[in-house]
């Protein structure tokens, strides 16, 4: 590659690939949700990155190439991470924490991939796609929000306690136990396991 554009149209097929094998992937982390706050966000977000596919494809087409998908590894092997929980033997409440983990590290990902994009995009004068890439951007940043908002208010204090989700109404009430997260501690950089705000 000789220049930034090549890498910007490089790097677009790679986040494509990523999106067509989360939306694959998002319907099957709502079925084995049980907490139906967590289930509506993951089914709500598989409409939306069919969305965020079309919407790359006006990406291309404004950068006058073909949306042509080059095989991500980093989604490849983050959703295999996500199977993985999805196939342990834990409970119910357990279960969601992990499935909201692996959901925020695709989310953290994917939040990466898009702002490096928008900015180079925005380097070699490609407004309109740079526009088009900061609308996903921000889509990402929410649904990132909105899971930690999930994992703090009921999920993992949920888990903690060993609840059963079964016990909770659609709407979910939250309870004012400890937020802690699914996994490591709190780190200097204010970012949790299950529960991780980003920082746009």
């Amino acid at each position: 590659m000789e220049s930034l554009d090549e890498l910007l149209a490089e790097e677009l097929k790679d986040i494509y690939s990523a999106e067509k094998q989360l939306l694959r992937a998002l319907p099957k982390m709502a079925k084995k949700a049980s907490a139906p706050e967590l289930k509506t966000a993951l089914q709500e977000h598989t409409e939306m990155t069919q969305r965020q596919i079309e919407r790359l494809e006006d990406v291309f087409e404004a950068l006058g190439k073909p949306a042509k998908a080059k095989t991500c590894k980093a989604m490849k092997g983050l959703l295999e991470e996500a199977t993985e929980i999805m196939e342990e033997d834990a409970s119910d409440a357990v279960l969601d924490a992990g499935i909201i983990a692996a959901a925020q590290k695709v989310e953290h990902y994917e939040i990466a991939s898009y702002g490096t994009v928008r900015t180079w995009a925005r380097l070699c004068g490609q407004e309109e796609a740079a526009n088009l890439l900061q609308e996903t951007l921000d889509e990402e940043s929410q649904t990132d929000e909105r899971l930690t908002e999930l994992a703090e208010s009921i999920v993992n204090p949920r888990a903690e306690e060993g609840g059963d989700v079964e016990e909770s109404s659609a709407g979910g009430s939250k309870k004012s136990g400890s937020k802690k997260s699914s996994g490591a501690k709190k780190s200097s950089s204010s970012k949790k396991t299950g529960g991780s705000k980003s920082r746009r």
